[in-house]
């Protein structure tokens, strides 16, 4: 190792964080925003704004009314409206596997300039990131796009057709669903919390995140493994067990004021915001830290923006040259900075579990409830702070990086084609400026803690049924949410304000 001066380390951390990105990826920007005042108060402000919320709740809200049903309405679709829902359903689920499998082959066998294939702008900011975005105002659209429930669905399918069709005493295994084994109850979602943080490691840390073959095979491989433990365990187990994205879009969308089952029993629900997230029933262990990796690897991305984590790049390249990482490791800068996020991500993700759960052993303190129990019946008020915080980090990437979908649709495997007429399609990066994006921040962090702070105070009072009682037992969850509030303010303002001390 010869380079080790400080500016010269400075020069290879920046190249080497332009390099690793995706196309249009960054969620900060090459301007900076100057704030009106200085970020201190913007952190404050916010942080006060939550409290006095939870001031309101605690005037406004009694045991008999938290307990109390909120109004909603149950449809359900007759006649010809039932027929064209599940007509709907059925093209939707068409052209999802259609953009599946276009993904896959433009991953494998398209140009693998990132820029101009389709695979990694679909997996990273429509997949991901859109999804996200759109399940907690539509609701579980995830139902009828995913692509490896509609295959399998249409493989049983067909396999009973050939089945009926064979005389009766032919020799043929039984369908897929009679091979369903037991699924353990122990196990949980156990398997989904592990292919979320796998995901999650590989969006901020795998070096193959940027190559289309790398991400093709990755999900081809997923594919397989989905449709083995579907075989197994059964389709309707797995999906509400290990398949991850099923899982975490389905959280998302309890949020929605809409839910549907269109395919099934043909009924539409339409309820205030986020009031499917008041259920009384305690949760998993496993559920419960999927639920807080949500919230833990959207804040270490943004965390891995700030002037702090771009120091520790800095003292890992700049360490010595007999030191352990470059003599011992043997590793070169790029894979020292790797590992040093492949550490701290599992390391962040239990800072955030530890937090969590000596709030509850606070609030058990307090009411006499065990701990266990207090943190698989509160966490689903962490959901809103997380959605928030999603649509805060991921604004911008979003509405300027969505931007390259639109002509990667016309030319998906980068072969100069013009399937729609859209392969000229400039992108727009001043569509979102650092002004609009910090605003955004603030709005959605703001927003989602003083939601959080009302699912915390309704399911206290329904736990603890004495207004006093619940009050008295959530200080330590609004302690935990301002402090939330003022630390994801001001991650999410390094990339975007002009000074990053405020």
């Amino acid at each position: 190792m010869t380079f080790r001066r400080p500016h010269v380390v400075s020069a290879l951390a920046f190249c080497y964080a332009c390099a690793a990105s995706l196309p249009a990826a960054a969620h900060g920007f090459g301007q900076r925003y100057d704030l009106p005042i200085p970020l201190s108060l913007y952190l404050w402000g916010a942080g006060a704004v939550v409290t006095f919320s939870f001031v309101i709740f605690a005037f406004f809200l009694s045991s008999e009314r938290a307990a109390r049903p909120l109004p909603h309405g149950r449809y359900r679709l007759r006649g010809n409206w039932r027929i064209a829902a599940r007509a709907l359903v059925l093209i939707v689920r068409l052209l999802a596997l259609i953009v599946f499998l276009t993904v896959v082959l433009g991953g494998l066998f398209g140009e693998q300039n990132p820029f101009r294939n389709i695979a990694p702008t679909m997996i990273w900011i429509i997949g991901w990131v859109g999804i996200a975005f759109l399940s907690p105002v539509l609701g579980n659209i995830w139902q009828f796009l995913n692509p490896w429930d509609a295959s399998f669905r249409a493989a049983s399918r067909a396999y009973r057709c050939v089945r009926q069709r064979l005389p009766a005493d032919a020799s043929f295994e039984k369908p897929a669903s009679d091979l369903a084994c037991a699924y353990p109850a122990w196990l949980g979602v156990w398997p989904a919390f592990a292919f979320f943080v796998t995901f999650a490691w590989m969006e901020l840390v795998w070096s193959g995140r940027n190559v289309p073959a790398d991400l093709a095979a990755a999900l081809l491989g997923y594919s397989m493994l989905t449709w083995a433990a579907m075989f197994v365990f059964g389709r309707e187990t797995w999906l509400q067990k290990g398949e991850f994205f099923t899982l975490v879009f389905g959280v998302f969308a309890r949020f929605a004021p809409v839910a549907f089952d269109c395919a099934r029993s043909g009924t539409v629900e339409i309820r205030p915001p986020a009031t499917a997230l008041l259920d009384d029933r305690p949760l998993h262990a496993s559920m419960v830290a999927l639920i807080i990796a949500l919230l833990a690897t959207v804040t270490f991305d943004g965390f891995l923006e700030t002037p702090l984590w771009a120091r520790i790049d800095i003292a890992i390249l700049d360490a010595p040259d007999d030191s352990f990482i470059w003599t011992v490791l043997n590793l070169r800068e790029e894979e020292a900075l790797r590992l040093a996020r492949t550490i701290a991500l599992p390391c962040f993700l239990l800072m955030f579990v530890a937090a969590y759960l000596v709030v509850c052993a606070f609030i058990s303190m307090l009411s006499k409830w065990p701990t266990a129990m207090l943190a698989r019946r509160f966490v689903l008020s962490l959901v809103p702070i997380s959605l928030a915080y999603h649509v805060a980090h991921y604004f911008s990437y979003l509405f300027i990086g969505g931007q390259y979908a639109i002509p990667l649709v016309s030319d998906p495997l980068g072969r100069g084609w013009d399937l729609f007429g859209t392969a000229s399609y400039h992108v727009d990066v001043g569509l979102v400026g650092p002004r609009l994006q910090w605003y955004v921040a603030v709005l959605a962090v703001v927003l989602g803690h003083i939601v959080a702070v009302y699912l915390a105070h309704v399911t206290a009072l329904r736990i603890f049924g004495a207004v006093r009682a619940g009050l008295i037992s959530q200080v330590p969850m609004l302690l935990l949410m301002v402090g939330y509030t003022i630390c994801s303010l001001w991650i999410l303002s390094q990339p975007i304000i002009e000074t990053g001390a405020g």
